[in-house]
């Protein structure tokens, strides 16, 4: 999405999601604000930075969680995400929107999302 992210993710084996949050969020930022950023990826969104008007945030100061417990909650929720562009009317299908990974849960089709389904037992 233009302005937010939605992610469906495990727990960490070590730390907690909020430390993941903040390790992608930092990461995200660092890379924005880089000087050396000059030219804008193929599938990037161009996102204005600064600008005229010095932009102090880039991330909200919190994240809105929600605790998925079943495989039913999983699906409503990955089905949530994947329509979202649509009812947005950035595109007409899922399947448009680079985005995201819809094209691994409806095809097994790799994109610009990665999906890891390694264990997180230990």
């Amino acid at each position: 999405m233009p302005e937010h992210v939605h992610l469906l993710m495990s727990e960490p084996k070590k730390g907690n999601p909020s430390k993941v949050i903040q390790a992608l969020k930092q990461t995200v930022s660092r890379r924005l604000r880089s000087k050396g950023r000059r030219k804008i990826a193929r599938n990037q969104l161009p996102l204005r930075f600064g600008g005229e008007e010095v932009c102090p945030h880039f991330w909200q100061h919190r994240f809105y969680d929600f605790n998925v417990w079943s495989e039913k909650k999983k699906i409503e929720k990955l089905e949530y995400m994947h329509l979202n562009p649509v009812k947005r009317g950035l595109v007409q299908d899922p399947k448009d929107w680079p985005r995201s990974s819809y094209g691994f849960y409806a095809a097994g089709e790799d994109g610009l999302v990665t999906i890891d389904f390694r264990s997180t037992e230990g």
